[in-house]
């Protein structure tokens, strides 16, 4: 069975989702994010990366990366910044704010967190927010893949999307539910709009993009993603894995270092350190990670890993994965 390579990433990079704010807004308003490397340990506690993103339910608005041309973002649409950009959503475009960084304090009482913002006036708008927490090291193949902005339309939420519309509709009607267990559907909610936005990202890249994600659906490199993600403790070798694709090896090699941006080994290798990585966090023992992940002895595993992590495996399961300088 052909390993499902997205969801095998999803599950090791621990992705965990929450809707945190929820806006009604009144023109003229601005509200400016800072980077999420300054707010993900007051959002989402333990989170190495975090990314934010914004259903507009109701109204429009204006949102772009700080440096980039405003959007226009319509009721239905969803923007989503992957790289961790500040950003702003405004009223009209051009405008301005000081980050609020108290206001990203998690508060005692359940998520979301309910605001009015603005000047009062005729034009009102809706806006939730959500976050997405995640690893990034040692190795998350899908955040360097994704672009600084991602903006699915309404029209096609609705439409060639699939299901996504129908998740954005249920997480603004959930949001001000006040229901019990909220704040946990919301979390799923945000994590499966997230993954469905991915899923639709894939399917409309150009056919002369490169990258992770467009190895996913490339016929050679796809196949031999799915062979690494399904057997990663396996004892590939890139002959081994070109015959088990049909190419030759020098096809394979060149195809997946164009596409991935690395040869498969040196992927591999990755991968397994970010295996490894969870399972030791998890409280895996040295001894039954090292060959989970493909290595013979504790001290062949011990030595890629510290190579490659920067951290002997005692030290990265003591620091719970936080990253040192």
């Amino acid at each position: 069975m052909r390993a499902d390579v997205l969801s095998d990433v999803l599950r090791a990079v621990r992705l965990a989702g929450a809707v945190y704010f929820d806006h009604e807004l009144s023109s003229p308003w601005v509200a400016e994010a800072p980077p999420s490397s300054k707010i993900a340990n007051l959002v989402m506690p333990g989170a190495q990366r975090v990314i934010e993103y914004h259903l507009i339910a109701r109204g429009s608005c204006w949102g772009h990366a700080v440096g980039d041309p405003p959007i226009r973002l319509l009721e239905g649409d969803l923007i989503i910044f992957p790289q961790g950009d500040a950003h702003v959503l405004s009223s009209e475009p051009g405008m301005r704010a000081k980050p609020d960084m108290a206001k990203h304090a998690r508060p005692a009482m359940p998520l979301p967190m309910f605001f009015e913002l603005g000047g009062g006036g005729p034009e009102r708008a809706r806006v939730i927010c959500c976050f997405l927490g995640c690893d990034e090291c040692p190795y998350n193949p899908l955040l360097s893949a994704l672009p600084r902005v991602i903006h699915v339309k309404a029209a096609e939420a609705q439409g060639a999307a699939g299901w996504l519309g129908q998740l954005l509709s249920l997480a603004a009607g959930e949001s001000g539910s006040g229901r019990e267990g909220s704040e946990n559907v919301l979390a799923r909610l945000s994590e499966l709009m997230f993954v469905e936005t991915i899923r639709r990202h894939i399917e409309t890249l150009p056919a002369t993009q490169t990258g992770w994600l467009a190895g996913l659906r490339d016929p050679i490199v796809g196949q031999a993603l799915a062979l690494l993600h399904g057997g990663a403790a396996e004892p590939w070798t890139v002959e081994r894995l070109a015959r088990s694709v049909g190419a030759s090896r020098s096809v394979l090699a060149e195809r997946f270092t164009e596409l991935v941006g690395q040869p498969p080994m040196q992927y591999l290798a990755l991968w397994r350190m970010q295996l490894a990585s969870r399972l030791l966090i998890e409280g895996g023992s040295i001894s039954s990670v090292a060959p989970a992940v493909g290595y013979e002895s504790e001290a062949a595993f011990s030595r890629a890993f510290k190579k490659i992590v920067g951290q002997a495996p005692s030290e990265w399961r003591r620091t719970s994965g936080r990253v040192t300088s």
